[in-house]
């Protein structure tokens, strides 16, 4: 199989590389520990044209240990433990993430939320139609081998992952019995420098990845126009994942390089445009909208000077004008030193029953 081949349905939609991409609105714990701040994120990103909000399943217990140092800008968020960070937003367990997943169901948007522990990948089960995986949890094969046990598509995050890294966790979950899995570009930086953002390596995943779709997970502060995401796109990502806040003002966590529902909607608005300039063939020819300037814009053979019945058609005789209602120059070597089947007048534009037959 190709990857041209390749159809996945997430949740409500179908994916693939023809279609637009499908786009996760990532809260992450940017709900704060608020049941009400997280609806509300659902809700603006539903506003903004996403396809799915992701949230994230933890407990600071069993995801760091007590001495875990940061890896994010301690200026942009200054907590310099991984688990003093992990225990100010894991109050959320099974019965919020309930209520999350059906406030998405009637919001009209998928419920993601990445699991980091074997309890969460259990309960998730009955409310995702796909498991997210986060960058970090790549090598980590018992936790992998877990999730898919559960047959479900799986999104991987290779944020700081080699290629060697990438395919023993594909393979890890294939033998497993994962379902699809597609495979997100990902630069493991909070935020992330635009001259770090490497986008060129979607292209080598995709030329690595035949048999997989591709996405993009994006920690780029957000710009005017999006821009990191749209040229995920046009690189070849079908997902596209990006940090979500209320309040990109908002001090530490993932608020300070998350885009908000303004960002999203301009994202989706040019995103429409992008989809459509970029078309479904990749086979270079002539489109229906064409036909009329492949017929007017084209050029024909004309006679240049007269020739008369009989008489050999020199190059000399010929030249080459618009529209292309007759012989194309592309035989010009086939025209000259035939014989003219008529008497044949300058500007005339030549056909065939003009000329004898070569030989003749």
């Amino acid at each position: 199989m190709t990857k041209s081949e390749i159809t996945l349905q997430l949740g409500r939609r179908t994916v693939s590389r023809f279609d637009p991409p499908y786009v996760i609105a990532e809260v992450g714990v940017n709900h704060e520990g608020s049941i009400e701040q997280a609806k509300e994120l659902i809700g603006l990103a539903a506003e903004g044209g996403a396809d799915a909000v992701k949230f994230q399943s933890y407990s600071a217990e069993t995801l760091a240990s007590k001495e875990s140092p940061a890896y994010w800008d301690t200026t942009l968020e200054p907590t310099t433990s991984q688990y003093e960070l992990f225990q100010k937003y894991s109050n959320f367990d099974q019965e919020e993430y309930v209520i999350l997943a059906d406030c998405c169901h009637s919001a009209g948007v998928d419920f993601l939320s990445t699991p980091f522990d074997d309890w969460s990948v259990d309960y998730l089960e009955s409310l995702v139609p796909a498991y997210k995986v986060a960058s970090a949890d790549l090598t980590n094969l018992p936790f992998l081998r877990r999730i898919a046990e559960k047959s479900k598509p799986v999104i991987l995050s290779t944020g700081a992952s080699n290629l060697e890294e990438i395919r023993l966790a594909v393979e890890t979950l294939r033998l497993s019995g994962s379902g699809e899995i597609v495979l997100l570009h990902c630069i493991l930086n909070y935020p992330t420098a635009v001259e770090d953002g490497h986008l060129r390596m979607i292209r080598g995943l995709v030329k690595a990845f035949p048999e997989n779709l591709i996405g993009y997970s994006d920690h780029t502060l957000p710009d005017e126009n999006m821009t990191a995401l749209l040229a995920s796109y046009l690189l070849g990502a079908v997902v596209i994942e990006k940090h979500f806040t209320h309040d990109k003002g908002l001090q530490g966590n993932d608020h300070y390089h998350a885009m908000d529902v303004h960002d999203l909607k301009r994202f989706i608005n040019r995103l429409g445009t992008v989809h459509q300039l970029l078309g479904f063939d990749e086979e270079k020819q002539p489109i229906p909208s064409e036909d009329i300037s492949r017929l007017n814009a084209r050029r024909s053979i004309v006679v240049e000077r007269s020739v008369a019945a009989g008489n050999v058609v020199l190059a000399e005789d010929l030249t080459y004008k618009r529209p292309a209602t007759g012989i194309s120059p592309v035989y010009w070597d086939d025209v000259v030193g035939r014989k003219a089947a008529r008497d044949l007048e300058p500007d005339e534009i030549l056909k065939w029953e003009d000329l004898l037959e070569a030989g003749s």
